[in-house]
């Protein structure tokens, strides 16, 4: 094998590829790239066997071939190039990286020990790229990071009237998001998929315009340009999510999405531990946030608001609030709250397919 390229064109296929790659593999190889050189295209492919990442770019060809690098290794080589010409070649079990007057080896391992991926599967489908990658960047936040939990850790896909529903849970809070006129799914359909691999997606998609889904028996691929991302559904049943949203709230709360993320960040400079909740008072005059916390001290802020309801004090976990306010979008969120104890609703005005419920923490 033997190639050349810019830096940043293959720097960025590495890096693309990586994320397939998990920092404890079962299998040693699997800690590796497959470079694939063939056509005039190197296919660079990561993959867990869960999750495989795979990203096609045309590079100059000089002699054809296949082989497995270190992902860490030739993508940290390779990002730390001067910008340029990268000549990339293998003999035998060593790979050669020059730029200028950089020059590096790699050992190697050989392509047949690279497990056998399955092929995509499942008839195609074409979706607007932008909307789907902005829908997902609401949902994900919300999934659980948990790999106990692995139904919690994935997005629901499902038909919502005549359009795309995304939904994510951790239990403590949910995100729903509504692709109207997006159908890929049959009525009754549904599919699971790890928000890792739609975290992964969004990272991909730049200014591509379509993106294409194959929903197979047990997988689901994503197609973008000449990117791949193959990912194992999740099997289970998800929680029925509908009831956790609350359809009638008496008190809003209405306040610009700027200032009021600005200010959640700046009172939880003094938190340490992530469950420390921060306390809002919504009243007619406006907002006030605080946190106190015994070892660190206390924050306090003070926000123009409007509010309709009786005066209320309610606390959430405030990285949970930062999360359904930024992925909310707009000039302005309103909060509707029943009472501290029970789930509040989030919701942007610009943003009106987008809900976040968000459970109260109990404070003395």
């Amino acid at each position: 094998m033997k190639f050349r390229c810019e830096r940043d064109v293959l720097a960025e296929a590495l890096t693309s590829a990586s994320r397939g790659v998990n920092n404890r593999p079962s299998l040693p190889v699997l800690s590796g790239l497959l470079l694939d050189l063939h056509g005039g295209k190197l296919r660079v492919t990561g993959s867990d066997l869960d999750l495989t990442i795979s990203v096609a770019i045309p590079v100059d060809t000089e002699r054809e071939g296949v082989t497995v690098a270190n992902a860490k290794l030739i993508t940290d080589i390779v990002r730390s190039l001067d910008p340029g010409a990268v000549m990339f070649s293998v003999d035998d079990d060593e790979a050669s990286v020059t730029a200028g007057r950089s020059a590096f080896s790699v050992r190697t391992i050989a392509a047949t020990e690279f497990p056998n991926l399955p092929e995509p599967s499942g008839s195609s489908v074409a979706v607007d790229a932008q909307a789907f990658a902005a829908a997902a960047r609401q949902v994900v936040s919300a999934a659980s990071r948990d790999q106990d939990r692995p139904i919690l850790g994935g997005v629901q896909m499902e038909t919502e009237g005549e359009g795309l529903r995304l939904v994510a849970t951790d239990s403590y809070r949910l995100a729903v998001r509504d692709l109207p006129g997006v159908v890929i799914l049959d009525d009754s359909q549904s599919v699971l998929v790890p928000a890792e691999a739609l975290r992964n997606l969004v990272q991909l998609i730049n200014d591509e315009d379509e993106l294409r889904l194959r929903i197979g028996e047990r997988d689901l691929t994503f197609e973008l340009g000449e990117a791949r991302i193959m990912t194992r559904r999740i099997e289970g049943q998800f929680p029925n999510y509908r009831t956790l949203i609350p359809k009638d709230h008496p008190n809003k709360l209405t306040v610009e999405r700027g200032p009021f993320v600005e200010a959640v960040k700046r009172v939880k400079s003094v938190v340490r531990d992530s469950a420390t909740p921060i306390r809002l008072v919504m009243k007619a005059d406006g907002l006030e946030l605080s946190v106190t916390t015994q070892d660190y001290g206390a924050g306090f802020e003070q926000l123009d608001a409007k509010y309709e309801g009786t005066e209320l004090a309610v606390a959430f976990n405030p990285q949970f609030l930062i999360d359904g306010a930024e992925a909310a979008g707009g000039e302005e969120i309103t909060i509707e709250t029943v009472d501290n104890l029970k789930p509040a609703l989030l919701v942007s005005s610009e943003s009106p397919d987008y809900r976040y419920v968000l459970m109260p923490v109990r404070f003395p």
